[in-house]
């Protein structure tokens, strides 16, 4: 695929830094003028440090939450709400990639709905599919499926070598929130 129709990006691998490094490269798009806009799939209602920088980037860089927070501690009861964010989220992904509005859309976590049975990988796939031609497509989360791997332009893959929660010591703010 050509860079004037847009690319599609999956980061992904057990390691930390997916999200920022999405948001290292949008930072690149925004500073050229042009459009991003982040979805998130599952951070919840936590304030990150990406949310406080959106906001001064506005309105040109926006972030929108669109999950519940993370699924890994959903209840049988909460994971029913767990899946119908994440549809709702697949409507708006949908409507935004194929709108050509924005030259870069981050789907924020998508891989982990994948993971976490909230949607299936032939609906990301789908998804990529009706992405308009100049728009460009990131996707974050662990354990990128095969099939999405193989419809990406580029596939980046961090991996955990060493990081000092492995050592007790807690995430820090500015860092890895």
């Amino acid at each position: 695929m050509d860079g004037e129709a847009g690319q599609v990006t999956v980061f992904t691998g057990d390691g930390k830094g997916k999200t920022t490094s999405a948001l290292g490269e949008s930072l690149q798009f925004w500073g050229e003028g042009k459009k991003v806009l982040v979805l998130q799939f599952i951070k919840g209602q936590t304030v990150y440090g990406e949310y406080l920088a959106a906001e001064k980037m506005a309105p040109g860089f926006t972030i929108k939450k669109l999950g519940l927070g993370f699924v890994r501690f959903a209840t049988e009861e909460t994971i029913k709400k767990h899946i119908e964010a994440a549809r709702e989220a697949m409507k708006v992904a949908r409507d935004s990639i194929a709108s050509g509005e924005y030259q870069l859309v981050i789907l924020d976590e998508i891989l982990y709905c994948i993971k976490f049975g909230l949607i299936q990988e032939s609906e990301v796939i789908d998804l990529i599919k009706v992405k308009a031609r100049g728009t460009n497509l990131f996707l974050t989360g662990r354990d990128a499926p095969p099939g999405v791997k193989d419809c990406a332009d580029r596939v980046i893959e961090a991996i955990n070598v060493k990081h000092p929660i492995a050592q007790g010591i807690k995430a820090q703010k500015g860092i890895e929130f």
